[in-house]
């Protein structure tokens, strides 16, 4: 019989939304379906083995890239291997570790028994699928193939849980002392067979899913661009938009803000020219964005700030948010200029005059006096309408610079080593211990490249967490199977440069600073614009 998971996943959304996006961009077309999954793809290959997933469905959480980097992942065998071990049931009895010693040192171990190297060959003599288990189980303990099944469904569905293990617990150590096997062997073997009650794969939803792994990581790989965009648009995976956009831009693309004469609802692409979506602007109402999109597409691009609001009617708060993102960049207008203009416009403007205009009907023109902008206060705009800056790098908002801290590809050179660090937080998880919480953190130092931190509860009591934002860190570096992680015993918090958009108002800059400390989120380093040398207050119209 045949078994079929029907499943809503973002993962296979985003497949299907690159391939038409490439189609779209690039006009090619790519059938997915027959992506050469080999040994010979080596640029994919070393894609896995360096962990170099991020935007890939399943194998793009820190636990999973560390895995991949553990194991060098570089074949989809290996792939389809690491799908299931990263389960709990496996990794909760303590045979992840030992398959990864195995795979990295295939010849310094021994078999537990002879019916492991024969029927687990593949696997190191470890249990990995649910198949594993039903083998041992009936070649090693003689179970029937009736307790075989009790054991299946005890691993999968709602039903799992020990409970139904009990049932054959009594028939397994009966039929083990019968084969001769010793006491303290079958006991190990039962506690591992016991442990995939928690939850794991069969072999083939492992591969399943390390094809659908693969797939977007064949995309990610040779069309980085239109992958991370339809990434983007089913709103991402394990991480926040910004992460996605981070990736992006290391892949080349050029990020802009909304446009009203570029932007969609969803985020777009125009060959490396990446526009974010309205979809992402807070405070814009999405029946005022299918109002700017559908206008543009049936009369044309708007030509000055009056023919946008001719066209489409708002209010001072909405022209207001598309300004200050920069969706009016086009007129060639600074923020400051148009945000005159709106008023006087919509000073004159009445409902019934609100007609639509000619594409070139010149727009009027206002002589305003210069109005100077600083270049971070477009960042801090960013902050509060996306929820990241992207004009800059959060680095390059920091108060205070820090010189000779370690970078990430630095690393593996400083195995055992105390380490110093300048780090952006880009996720972290929490994990219940004996000693009290702990957690895990992902970052990205300055060069944009991505490191994990681990924090126990002695050191999280004296340095914790304050919210996203740049810390300083101090820890020891472990090389664990090339993959380097830092035990932190210190952090603090970086502070931001002052709001300029508040310069005369103490209040506003420190609700402004609490919010960024609270909300900030993920950029990149490169290829920033430059900043300008203007560092100047907006100043307030009433």
């Amino acid at each position: 019989m045949e078994k079929f998971d029907i499943l809503s996943q973002r993962g296979i959304g985003s497949i299907n939304d690159a391939v038409k996006i490439i189609a779209q961009n690039r006009g090619i077309t790519i059938d997915i379906r027959n992506t050469r999954i080999s040994k010979e793809e080596t640029q994919c290959n070393d894609y896995l083995a360096r962990g170099q997933t991020i935007g890939c469905f399943y194998i793009e959480s820190p636990a999973m890239r560390g895995l991949l980097r553990r194991l060098k992942c570089a074949d989809y065998r290996t792939l389809v291997a690491a799908s299931s071990i990263i389960r709990p049931g496996v990794a909760q009895s303590g045979m992840m570790k030992e398959y990864i010693f195995r795979h990295n040192y295939p010849d310094q171990f021994e078999y537990m028994h002879e019916v492991f190297r024969e029927h687990l060959g593949d696997t190191y003599g470890i249990m990995v699928y649910q198949e594993d288990v039903i083998k041992i189980a009936m070649h090693f303990g003689g179970l029937s193939a009736a307790d075989g099944d009790v054991l299946r469904r005890a691993m999968s569905g709602k039903g799992r849980s020990l409970e139904a293990l009990q049932q054959v617990r009594h028939n397994f150590f009966a039929s083990c002392a019968a084969k001769g096997h010793s006491s303290k062997l079958s006991e190990e073997v039962y506690r591992q067979i016991e442990s995939f009650a928690g939850y794991s794969f069969c072999k083939a939803h492992s591969a399943s899913y390390a094809v659908e792994s693969y797939q977007s990581l064949y995309l990610k790989v040779y069309y980085p661009i239109e992958f991370m965009v339809a990434v983007i648009n089913n709103q991402g995976g394990f991480y926040r938009t910004e992460v996605y956009v981070h990736e992006a831009r290391m892949s080349g693309a050029i990020i802009q803000n909304p446009c009203v004469n570029h932007s969609d609802i969803s985020t777009t692409v125009y060959g490396s020219n990446v526009y974010l979506g309205f979809m992402h602007l807070q405070g814009l109402e999405s029946k005022l964005a299918d109002q700017i999109v559908a206008q543009r597409l049936q009369q044309g691009a708007y030509i000055s700030l009056e023919d946008l609001l001719l066209r489409v009617p708002m209010g001072i708060e909405s022209i207001q948010t598309l300004i200050f993102i920069g969706a009016l960049r086009f007129t060639g207008k600074s923020k400051s200029e148009l945000l005159v203009q709106a008023r006087l416009l919509l000073l004159a403007f009445k409902p019934q005059a609100r007609q639509p205009v000619l594409l070139h009907e010149p727009a009027r023109e206002y002589k305003l006096p210069k109005l100077e902008r600083s270049f971070f206060e477009d960042a801090f705009d960013e902050i509060e309408l996306l929820g990241f800056p992207t004009s800059c790098s959060p680095f390059d908002l920091l108060q205070t610079r820090y010189r000779g801290t370690v970078m990430v590809n630095e690393l593996t050179q400083h195995h055992k080593k105390q380490v110093k660090m300048l780090a952006y937080l880009i996720s972290r998880k929490h994990v219940p211990t004996k000693r009290g919480t702990m957690y895990f953190g992902t970052w990205v130092d300055v060069q944009g490249s991505y490191f994990d931190t681990a924090h126990f509860p002695d050191s999280l009591t004296e340095y914790p967490f304050k919210g996203g934002g740049c810390y300083l860190l101090l820890g020891t570096v472990e090389v664990d199977y090339h993959f380097p992680t830092i035990t932190i015993h210190k952090m603090a918090k970086m502070a931001f440069i002052p709001d300029p958009r508040y310069a005369y108002d103490h209040k506003r800059q420190f609700d402004t600073q609490r919010r960024i400390q609270e909300d900030v989120s993920m950029t990149n380093r490169k290829p920033y614009p430059q900043a300008h040398e203007i560092n100047l207050p907006r100043h307030k119209i009433k």
